[in-house]
């Protein structure tokens, strides 16, 4: 089928730093990259296509041309496009937040629900993220802690260092913390429940808003254990490493270490997103060859074939 370069929609939050911007050669007039929608065709914020004939044309009016085939048989079996990935920098902290899952998120967003996994790219020394509750609690006093602001005693406190894979299900409180960078991979949904953010106020001057009751609604408050290592053994196969880092009903990712060559098969079951974290080379299939280097997204449909990537380079393959 077909391979493509793409161009991200760009987020300027609050808590966003210029390490994108510095360090993955993203391209944008913003001041403040908080987030960079690596692989995207969600309605907040929709990848460009940047190769080939449907060049200028968003990740859906691309997929819309290629036809339903494009996505594959698993990915057909999702009513939307079932996956988003980012780039994220956290220059400061993030909310306290949880996502619903599929059920509650359907019912009362309309959009999926938000299982996601996270690849730390870089880490500031001493930096750290929470995950999930430090003990079981109930849902009363989820809801006292809240509102007396002591929401962060029993949340778990995990150190962060660079190469670290936390996977975070639907459910689970969280909160990436400063000097973080992280490749995301993700839901294709935008629904997030602040449940506490550091007293900050957004642009408007004002508190940014809560939503308490419907993160009460959709926590998990029983600890999680985790060892926050990718799921599978790196492989050595001499031209390149690679590891399954997670995989669940919405997504399969591994990270590829090339040191010369490695080869990929896009087969008829799921389209793939080659995400570009270090290094630099090309990649190709039958009848298209592009460069790339940190930083850089291509999409290659379903059926696509043989993918090969040449060169120096670690890179995130997901695909449904």
């Amino acid at each position: 089928m077909a391979l493509v370069r793409l161009l991200p929609a760009f987020k300027d939050y609050l808590w966003g730093g210029t390490k994108l911007k510095e360090n993955y050669n993203k391209k944008t007039d913003l001041d403040i990259v908080a987030e960079s929608w690596e692989l995207s065709t969600h309605k907040d914020g929709q990848s460009i296509v940047d190769s080939g004939e449907y060049k200028g044309l968003t990740l859906s009016e691309y997929v819309e041309k290629l036809g339903k085939d494009a996505l594959g048989t698993k990915g057909n079996a999702f009513e939307f496009f079932p996956i988003l990935i980012k780039f994220i920098d956290a220059k400061g902290n993030l909310s306290i937040q949880v996502h619903p899952d599929n059920d509650y998120a359907l019912r009362v967003e309309k959009e999926y629900g938000k299982t996601e996994m996270w690849y730390i790219l870089d880490a500031e020394e001493g930096a750290s993220l929470y995950y999930g509750t430090n003990k079981e609690i109930t849902k009363d006093e989820f809801r006292a802690r809240i509102e007396d602001n002591t929401i962060l005693d029993v949340l778990k406190k995990v150190p962060v260092h660079k190469g670290d894979v936390f996977f975070i299900e639907a459910g689970t409180i969280h909160a990436i913390g400063e000097g973080i960078v992280i490749c995301e991979i993700q839901q294709n949904s935008n629904t997030t429940y602040r449940v506490y953010d550091f007293g900050r106020v957004g642009k408007d001057g004002k508190p940014r808003e809560l939503h308490i009751e419907k993160a009460i609604d959709v926590s998990n408050l029983t600890p999680l254990e985790s060892d926050f290592k990718p799921i599978g053994e790196e492989k050595d196969y001499g031209t390149y490493k690679c590891a399954m880092m997670a995989t669940c009903e919405y997504f399969t990712t591994y990270v590829y270490d090339v040191k010369t060559e490695c080869s990929v098969k896009v087969d008829e079951e799921s389209f793939a997103s080659f995400v570009i974290v270090d290094g630099e080379g090309s990649i190709e299939s039958d009848d298209t060859m592009l460069s790339i280097r940190k930083g850089d997204s291509v999409f290659a449909s379903a059926n696509t074939g043989k993918v090969t990537i040449k060169g120096s380079c670690r890179f995130i393959l997901s695909k449904v």
